[in-house]
């Protein structure tokens, strides 16, 4: 793709130039913002998703404040993925920075498509308050693996999508429930508020497209993992552990009392509907569903749900799958752009910036918006939990086969789930099936004897 634009970002432009609200097309020239320099004007692949609209608006107060100049071109995940794929593997990108989720990290680390951001400024800084979602944006590539203490950082945090736990304060209110520390606490919550017809206790996100990235919180939580230790490069498989076992076996527990007939058939678009549309009483969910829950065009509970911190199991801890995403600098682009990407996210992570990010309507990425002033807006309510979950914050994909991983993980739950197989028999096949995956692409690994 040429350095001109793709139809879809020209119309993108063309639209917002035609309502008023392109920045660049209303910037007075050199009107920069202060400590901000003059660069070059860069391009940025990005997918089209809920808090998308909040980055867009972000990112023409950037243009406005400093007179620097992103053009967006923004495309479904798909083809996003494909987008970056194919300017990563040309000799010259088409892009300069680029919108990657935490499922594709691996494969661009790895690859050595991406320019390390110290690489790109010996200077850069990244503020402190920025979550490094369990240190997964540095890279080691010895290791080839995921290191926060010995790796390159690799991008700035771009979208904090991590999951919260969701209950509702109204049904909590009437029944004198407490907001629970433990998932027994949450069981015990599930029991009382599931009336088996209007309003179920508890729903899971257990389609066989998802259910790992659902189980995941409980797995971790319950003190378990899918390896070893990954960050020392020991991808031993640890799914069929005593601890698995235990989360699974709570997980089906917890399914059961909270009655959704139809288990192992939840999406998180359907949960986000049962959610919406006050069937479910509690979930675990992403914290992009928010705006959904209180948009009164699209939900019928606004008012009434609460974010808190994900639950930690016995003898656990808590812990919250990460979902973000990083933007991330091309390595095949010249230095001037490769500079001015990393201006605009060095502009990006500041607090005012986040503050203005959080109130456009995106998912910010600095863990301290839960102690600010917009935090105490009850629009804004859920900034404490997610500033919480963003500290507990852990990631499942750390392999570049992540979305094999996911697809046979997510299977061998569903089938335990929808009743076809044992939970010691599902993580023993999941288990077996990983470690072949990842011995094919060379890592050291094994695996825990069977489950019993």
């Amino acid at each position: 793709m040429p350095r001109s634009a793709s139809r879809r970002s020209f119309l993108l432009r063309a639209g917002a130039a035609g309502a008023g609200v392109l920045v660049s097309s209303i910037v007075a020239r050199g009107a920069l913002a202060q400590g901000t320099p003059k660069v070059a004007s860069i391009t940025m692949v990005i997918n089209q998703s809920p808090w998308f609209e909040g980055f867009r608006r972000l990112v023409e107060q950037y243009q406005k404040e400093t007179g620097n100049r992103i053009e967006l071109d923004v495309n479904p995940y798909a083809g996003a993925l494909d987008k970056i794929r194919n300017s990563l593997r040309a000799s010259s990108g088409s892009y300069d920075l680029l919108a990657i989720d935490n499922n594709w990290m691996v494969e661009f680390f790895a690859g050595g498509f991406l320019a390390p951001v110290h690489d790109v400024d010996p200077k850069f800084r990244l503020d402190p308050e920025v979550s490094t979602y369990g240190g997964t944006i540095y890279w080691n590539d010895k290791l080839r693996t995921f290191d926060p203490k010995g790796g390159k950082l690799m991008g700035v945090p771009v979208n904090g999508n991590v999951e919260v736990f969701y209950y509702r304060k109204d049904l909590y209110d009437q029944h004198g429930l407490k907001v629970p520390e433990t998932w027994d606490d949450v069981l015990a919550n599930a029991q009382k508020l599931n009336d088996g017809t209007r309003v179920y206790g508890f729903v899971h996100r257990d389609d066989r497209d998802s259910a790992l990235a659902d189980f995941s919180n409980y797995l971790f939580s319950f003190g378990g993992d899918i390896f070893k230790d990954a960050s020392t490069g020991d991808f031993t498989v640890t799914l069929n552990s005593p601890a698995a076992l235990r989360a699974l076996d709570f997980y089906l527990k917890l399914g059961k009392a909270g009655g959704y007939p139809t288990a192992g058939a939840v999406s998180q678009g359907q949960m986000i509907q049962l959610m919406a549309t006050g069937k479910a009483a509690q979930t675990v969910g992403i914290v992009g569903a928010w705006a959904q829950l209180e948009d009164p065009n699209k939900s019928a509970v606004v008012g009434k749900f609460e974010a808190a911190l994900i639950p930690k199991g016995r003898d656990g801890h808590h812990a919250s799958r990460a979902g973000h995403w990083i933007g991330a600098i091309a390595r095949n682009v010249p230095k001037d752009r490769q500079r001015a990407a990393l201006t605009f996210l060095d502009w990006f992570q500041t607090l005012d910036h986040q503050l203005a990010y959080t109130r456009y309507g995106a998912v910010p990425v600095r863990v301290d918006l839960g102690n600010t002033d917009l935090a105490r807006d009850p629009k804004f309510r859920f900034l404490k939990a997610q500033s919480e979950n963003s500290k507990v914050a852990k990631m499942y994909a750390v392999i570049p086969e992540a979305a094999q991983m996911s697809s046979i993980v997510s299977l061998r739950l569903n089938e335990c789930i929808i009743g076809n197989a044992s939970p010691a028999a599902a993580l023993n096949h999941a288990s077996a099936e990983v470690q072949e995956l990842v011995a094919r692409g060379g890592r050291k690994t094994g695996r825990l004897p069977d489950l019993a």
